[in-house]
Formats: structure tokens, sequence, C-alpha cells
């Protein structure tokens, strides 16, 4: 059973609430808002982008009802694998959580890499000579290091966390006091004409595109979901440390956004070639305390960033685990380190797939790298667990949930009405790149993976056939 404890020689439950939540919180601000309040700004065409974020907010709270109850019901390693197996076993076999699976290989990293392209735009701001080479060995570099790192038990790791979350609560927190010290009103709510006419053709894509921004910015509010097996008392702590790191991280960024648009023009955040649109952080810290405060504080954004790919490979690099125990995903993926009880095969894919999304964010552009991996994770993961909720809950009405999602099914409708709508404006928010297409040619790439390790292994992969003798039957008749 998901929900069981893990086996003998497996994970070790040792990650407490504070851990949990400064876990998610890491992951969830990073380098996220340093980045994306110019990318909102562009998308709404002026300060009214505040709106995106609140969007976001609105969109991560709902969804992450829907995480805490399933991932307090099955607190296993692997988040929504374990999820989908559970709901959609008796009718799809093993295909939806093989898919899961195979898509959470290519998002998460690609989560990761957008944070390594934000640390080494705000690097630019130290060292503006770095230059596109200098850059891309940069960004390779760190995510080596973080790889390296991971590379040992969970007990070291929770308290790295630990100081990189105070680190990163710190640059936020510098941030905001900095714009707090020269605010100016005016200048934060200098709407233009019609910002917010609902009827004009410009309103509802912009919408779009930054409400794709915004729920970019919360993505981490599940890692702890993925790192069941390793949360002490999962029932409790797991759904507190989901909801606690959703409404702490919106207090801050709508701090943080309305603080940086009352000391920036957002004009400056629109032009690439002005340093509010690579550093908005490290501009707002110029613009109030100075060069030198703006050099340290970039530091500790650096830091945050760093903070972000390591919590994210951390959790994402237990997602194959599970599955391939269970038997729903390859084999080798299921290893664990001999020593330090970490898996080893999924911490080096991820970490590979991070390094080649590194690499394109930085040779095309950091919006196109979120449309393609908020599309990916869409069909497979975010309306295949919403539906799952619901499933399970009438599938299985006696399973155990210490956390029951409150207002059902409210929460979850509006959850699959944002998801939805990200995904039906991508195409036409990122002219040219097809992030659509894209999505569905990994999901029928994988579709044929799936077939693969069916032949593999030896089994049935639609239904109830589970031996070997009965794939070779079937596949003949």
């Amino acid at each position: 059973m998901s929900g069981s404890p893990p086996p003998t020689g497996g994970f070790v439950r040792s990650v407490g609430l504070f851990q949990a939540t400064a876990i998610n919180m890491s992951q969830m601000c990073g380098i996220g808002p340093f980045v994306t309040i110019p990318l909102m700004v562009t998308a709404f065409g002026g300060p009214q982008a505040v709106v995106g974020f609140a969007a976001g907010a609105v969109l991560a709270l709902c969804d992450g009802l829907v995480w805490a109850e399933l991932g307090a019901a099955m607190p296993g390693s692997g988040g929504s694998y374990v999820y989908l197996r559970q709901a959609f076993q008796h009718r799809t076999g093993r295909l939806a959580p093989f898919l899961f699976v195979w898509t959470a290989m290519l998002f998460i990293p690609l989560i990761m890499s957008t944070g390594v392209v934000g640390l080494v735009q705000y690097l630019g701001y130290l060292a503006p000579g770095l230059g596109r080479t200098g850059g891309d060995l940069t960004g390779l570099g760190v995510i080596a290091l973080v790889v390296a790192l991971l590379w040992r038990g969970i007990d070291h790791i929770a308290r790295i966390t630990a100081v990189l979350w105070t680190v990163m609560i710190a640059s936020v927190l510098l941030v905001i006091a900095a714009a707090a010290t020269d605010f100016d009103a005016h200048l934060a709510f200098a709407y233009p004409a019609h910002a917010f006419d609902l009827t004009s053709g410009r309103f509802w894509p912009g919408f779009a595109a930054g409400l794709t921004i915004g729920i970019y910015d919360y993505l981490g509010y599940n890692t702890t979901a993925y790192m069941g097996a390793e949360i002490k008392d999962p029932g409790r702590i797991l759904p507190r440390s989901v909801l606690l790191s959703i409404l702490g991280i919106m207090a801050v960024y709508l701090l943080l956004q309305i603080g940086t648009l009352g000391v920036v023009d957002w004009h400056r955040m629109t032009d690439p070639h002005d340093i509010a649109s690579t550093s908005v952080a490290s501009a707002v810290l110029e613009a109030t305390w100075g060069e030198g405060a703006a050099r340290t504080v970039t530091v500790l954004i650096l830091v945050t960033a760093f903070a972000s790919v390591f919590t994210g490979l951390l959790g994402g690099s237990r997602v194959p685990y599970d599955a391939a125990r269970d038997r729903v995903f390859f084999r080798p993926y299921e290893k664990l380190h001999p020593r330090h009880r970490f898996p080893v095969l999924g911490l080096a894919t991820m970490g590979v797939i991070t390094a080649v999304g590194f690499l394109i964010g930085r040779h095309t552009d950091l919006t196109t790298l979120i449309q393609l991996l908020t599309t990916v994770m869409v069909v497979v993961q975010a309306l295949a667990q919403i539906v799952a909720l619901t499933v399970l809950r009438r599938r299985r009405p006696e399973l155990p949930r210490p956390y029951r999602m409150w207002l059902y099914p409210l929460p979850s409708l509006v959850a699959f009405a944002g998801w939805c709508v990200i995904y039906g404006y991508a195409d036409r928010n990122s002219p040219g790149r097809h992030p659509v297409e894209w999505s569905l040619a990994w999901l029928a790439l994988g579709g044929g993976a799936f077939l693969v390790w069916a032949r593999l292994e030896r089994v049935w992969p639609f239904g109830g056939r589970e031996t070997g003798e009965e794939y070779d039957a079937a596949a003949a008749g």
C-alpha cells in the first residue's frame, strides 16, 4: 500500500514540520519572483501585473488543497505517481502513473533549470563581463554542485535546507524593506488606460500569461508530497507544510511585487537593455540603499536561487523511485545509494535534464521555458490529479484521510478551471514556440516508452494481467 511505512533499508522518516515547510518555501520562492516580476509586467502591460500574482496564489491554494488531502492519505515517495496509481489502476492499469513519472522526469528538471537561468542573470549584475559562454559554464557548474551536495543522507540535507531557507527569507525581506523606505504609491498604482477593461482583446491573453507566470512562481508547494516517505507523522505535517508555505509565500510575493513597482518605473522592466528587466531586485536596492547594498543582497539572491534548485531536485529525484519499486517504471530507478539511501539514477537523470533545460533557456528565453514546463505538467499531473481526488473519494471512501479538503469540491473545480486556462492560452502566449505541440509530442513518446517498458517487464500494460506468460498470450492473440 502506498501509505504504508517504507520497507526495511528504504527511506528514513526524519523531516519535521519546520524543515518540511522550509523545503517547500525554498523551492517556491527561490529566484522566481526576482526574475518574473518584469515578465509579469510585460504580460499585463503595466503595474496591474499584481493581478497575476494574486491569481497564481488562488490557483496554488486550491490546487494545494488537492495535494494536502492526497498526500496525507497516501504519504509515499513519488507524490502524484502514488495518487494516480491508486485512482486509475482499474481503468488504464499502469498507463496513468507511468506517464506521470515520464512527464515529471521532464517538467521537474525544467523548473530547476529556470532557477539556474535566473541565477546566471543576477550574477550578470555582479559580473557584467561574464558573457554568454561564461554564463553557460557557470550555470552548468552550479548544477553539478547541487547534484554533488545531494549525494548524501537526508539528515544532512535537512540541515542544509534550513540554512538555505534562512538566507532566502533574509534576501526577500531585505528587498521588501528597501522598497518600503522609498515607496511611491503613485508609481506603484499608475495604471495605464483600460488596464482592467475585461472586454478588450488584450486583458484575457495577458491574464492567462500572468496566471502561467504566477503559478510558476508558486510551484514547489508540493515538494514535500514527493518526499512523503521521509516526513515524520505525514498525515499531520504534510498538509500543514503545503498550506503554510502557500500562505507565507503569498504574503511575501504581494509585498515584493507592490514594493518593487513603487520604486522602479514599470516601463524600465519592459526594456531588455535595462538592468531592471533582468535583475529587478538589484535595481530596487541600488535605487534605495546604494550600489553596495545592491551587491550584497544580490549575493543573497544567488544563494536563494541555489536553494530553490537544491530543494527541487531533492524532492524531484524521489519521483521515479516508488514507481520503479512497484514495477511501474524502469527498474534501475529503484536503486538507492547503499550508504546514504537516496535514489541514485533519479538524481543523476534529473541533473542531466536540468543542464539541458538550462541551455535551452539561455539560448531562447525564460518565458518560453516557463510555458513549456507548465504545458507538460498540466494534463498528466495537474488535471489528472484533480480527477483522481474525486475518483478516490467515490471508489475508496474507507481510505483513511487525516485531512479532507475544505469546501469540497469547490477548490478542485477552481483549480481545474485555472489549469485549463493556462493550457488553452499556451500557444498564443508563446508564438512560434508551440509548447502545446511539444507537450503532446512528449506524451506520445511516453506512450511508446510505456509499451517498451511493458515488453521488458513482460506484463500486460492495460489491465489485470500480471505475468509474462499472460503478456505473451495477449500480445500474440
